[in-house]
């Protein structure tokens, strides 16, 4: 059931079903997010039933008041309080120790947990009314495109949950970074919309970043293929960027004389250099990764609802926030088209 947002006795009743262990959709300001009571195992247990997820794979618990991060972790950093005066609320995760009050369940049996403070006032205010944390991975089926709007979220679970509280369209469009606090050296283990360099000039230290391979993932979107529509997506890294249009029409060619029905993701300023594909969709300007950071994963289930058979997507400067654009389209691609 999707709610619109009309007054406080809406989210009112979102943190009651939350209390009695029900799944709530509600928006944030990366993705929608699908909660539950983060304190509650078998509330958590209806996520991975729900979205089809693997047990292994860690939820992220959000908080609204600083104070229930020492509630949820242990061996805190001086550096998380540091992030957490500059960043939340915000879209950065901490991984951390957790303390026993955490089940299994959120960390996949992991002795660490992740945490963020969403900067969205509905999120907050669910979270502050339902009275405990609230753990929350994105609101859609595994391995498909995250939602930036109710209606997604509708698409994929339509009244298998309690409620879908709409906030409207989220505001970056992608997942929190999420860095490893845990131990130092610190890791990035998720792109975001802040940046590796940025989390490196605040902290005035070295960062890496993690490699997608571990056995026993840390943080959401590190083991398991993520974000993909139901196309075959085809991620097209040219050597040099002056070529990128005239690769893709190559491809559009190649893939016509196979009668499948194409489309191009590209930036506006190339929309209208792409002959006979038959949808080409702009995610916005080159000059704002943060516009096409917002439109990315609609854009990818707009050529699901099209029935495209392939899609050509542009590569992004990888700066700021188009590492994290880029790491979406990498791990939504079935393949990479790279230095040709």
């Amino acid at each position: 059931m999707v709610v619109k947002i009309s007054n406080n006795k809406v989210v009112q009743k979102a943190a009651n079903l939350i209390k009695k262990g029900e799944l709530v959709a509600f928006p944030t300001e990366t993705v929608y997010g699908l909660g539950v009571d983060a304190l509650n195992p078998e509330a958590i247990r209806k996520i991975f039933q729900a979205k089809g997820r693997p047990s292994d794979n860690p939820l992220i618990v959000h908080i609204a008041d600083l104070k229930d991060l020492q509630v949820l972790a242990e061996n805190i950093p001086k550096e998380a309080y540091f992030l957490a005066e500059k960043y939340w609320p915000g879209p950065l995760t901490f991984i951390l120790d957790r303390q026993k009050i955490v089940p299994d369940e959120i960390t996949g049996r992991l002795e660490t947990v992740a945490i963020r403070m969403p900067k969205n006032e509905i999120a907050l205010n669910l979270i502050k009314l339902s009275e405990t944390p609230i753990a929350a991975p994105s609101a859609n089926k595994s391995g498909r495109p995250s939602p930036t709007d109710a209606e997604t979220v509708f698409e994929d679970f339509g009244n298998e949950i309690a409620m879908i509280l709409d906030g409207g369209k989220t505001e970056f469009g992608l997942e929190s970074t999420v860095i490893d606090l845990s131990k130092k050296p610190f890791s990035v283990l998720r792109t975001g919309a802040i940046s590796k360099e940025e989390l490196e000039e605040f902290l005035r230290e070295k960062i890496s970043i993690a490699s997608h391979a571990d056995s026993k993932p840390k943080s959401p979107g590190m083991k398991y293929k993520h974000y993909a529509p139901k196309a075959e997506l085809v991620l097209v890294i040219p050597a040099e960027a002056g070529i990128l249009c005239f690769q893709i029409q190559k491809l559009i060619n190649y893939y016509k004389l196979e009668k499948k029905k194409i489309g191009v993701l590209c930036r506006n300023e190339n929309a209208k250099n792409y002959k006979n594909a038959d949808l080409v969709i702009s995610v916005g300007s080159i000059k704002n990764l943060k516009e096409i950071s917002s439109n990315l994963f609609r854009t990818l289930r707009q050529f699901d609802h099209a029935k495209i058979d392939i899609i050509l997507s542009e590569s992004f400067p990888e700066q700021g926030i188009g590492q994290a654009i880029m790491d979406r389209l990498t791990r939504a691609s079935s393949k990479s088209i790279a230095n040709f």
